[in-house]
């Protein structure tokens, strides 16, 4: 039986062999890469495991079809191999950074997180991203002589560039960082190991940061005709999705509505696909970049959309925060959801017996910024459904979310 054998890699991929390390000097493994070993890690550790119980859009109570936190992550994932694939990447590092570019979510996807970061308003905010990093840096606690994963340098450095550089070379915060500043979290961190905070990320953690933006636009639109809160038609009023739809009904035109949602996701899915390796392959011939670094200091990211299909892209971004993140059923049910992690915020803050005996050790000699973390650091861990079972537990009235 054959077996597939990862291309050679172009001279701007990361190397394996040439990663700048992990925090704590570890000895090689006999049988995988570093980044490989990151993948594996990420795969086993408790925060990766939670998502399969926390919110995408739908909470669990809504059905079994909708995606969780999980199977989002293992689309993109999916999705960040195939566009490494095409483009001579390291398809280990793509899998990496896609496996663990969620695992800071809180329970109730946005909601909890936008509950926490007005918890949190005196003390930095929440930013998920920079909670991975602190999951994955801290609070995952299995090995001997660590804590966290140990991950190496180009993963943590990925995950924290998800969107692009943090700062400039100055070090003044940039996009949306202007206005509350780089979490502190984050800060901590590069003062231990120097992230590079002003460049772009690798090519791989570029090409995860596009898969999640595909694994959205694809799967909920799926999961919004699944709801019914909007018809194919409704999608299709859309130049993009118009004419996947009209190319599929001109070619099965008795096709069942279930199989024509399934082929529409699909040729989407695709199409996307190929654009980016077009337009990533055109930037980068254009870059001529010899090495990754070169990748880090170029003036622009190098994966992404062509113009006209990141045009479709925001047009399609616009119609599902409108029909779908919006839309009024969404809203309540996102609405009850963050009144839950407001009320066991308020809730442990109070009286921080009613937390667990291994998280509140200690908390009596913390000031109030890292009192109010670690709150948030337990919550933030929860799944959807801990989360209410630990409101029942501690109020007398508990949402139903449905």
């Amino acid at each position: 039986m054959a077996i597939e054998v990862q291309a050679a890699r172009a001279p701007y991929a990361c190397d394996p062999g040439a990663s700048r390390g992990r925090l704590h000097p570890e000895p090689p493994s006999k049988g995988r890469s570093p980044f490989r070993r990151d993948c594996d890690r990420i795969i086993h550790s408790t925060a990766f495991r939670r998502l399969k119980h926390k919110t995408q859009v739908f909470v669990f109570d809504e059905g079994d079809h909708y995606r969780t936190r999980l199977t989002h992550t293992l689309e993109v994932a999916q999705i960040a191999r195939a566009l490494a694939r095409s483009l001579a990447l390291d398809e280990d590092l793509a899998e990496a950074l896609a496996l663990a570019h969620d695992l800071g979510h809180p329970p109730f996807g946005h909601a909890g997180e936008r509950a926490l970061d007005e918890r949190l308003a005196a003390f930095g905010g929440f930013d998920h991203n920079a909670q991975t990093l602190r999951v994955v840096t801290a609070l995952e606690r299995h090995y001997p002589t660590f804590d966290g994963l140990n991950l190496t340098w180009e993963t943590l450095e990925g995950l924290v560039k998800h969107n692009g550089p943090l700062t400039d070379r100055a070090g003044r915060p940039l996009e949306r960082y202007r206005t509350h500043g780089i979490p502190e979290t984050i800060l901590q961190y590069a003062k231990l190991q120097d992230l590079q905070l002003w460049s772009f990320p690798g090519v791989e953690a570029q090409v995860a940061a596009v898969a999640d933006d595909i694994a959205y636009d694809a799967h909920d639109i799926d999961d919004g005709l699944r709801a019914d809160l909007f018809a194919l038609d409704d999608i299709a009023a859309l130049a993009l999705p118009r004419k996947i739809v009209a190319d599929i009904r001109a070619a099965y035109p008795c096709l069942e509505a279930g199989r024509l949602v399934h082929e529409f996701i699909r040729r989407l899915i695709g199409l996307l696909i190929e654009d980016v390796v077009a337009e990533t392959g055109r930037r980068l011939a254009a870059l001529a970049p010899a090495s990754a670094d070169a990748v880090r200091l170029a003036d622009s990211a190098v994966a992404g959309f062509s113009l006209p299909i990141g045009e479709a892209d925001r047009e399609i971004k616009d119609f599902l925060k409108s029909h779908m993140y919006r839309h009024a059923r969404v809203m309540r049910v996102m609405d009850e959801a963050a009144s839950v992690v407001r009320d066991l915020f308020a809730r442990y803050d109070a009286d921080p017996e009613e937390l667990p005996q291994e998280w509140r050790q200690g908390l009596g000699g913390f000031d109030d910024a890292a009192r109010a973390r670690r709150i948030a650091d337990f919550i933030a861990g929860m799944t959807d459904r801990y989360a209410l079972a630990e409101h029942a537990r501690l109020f007398d009235s508990t949402p139903e979310l449905r």
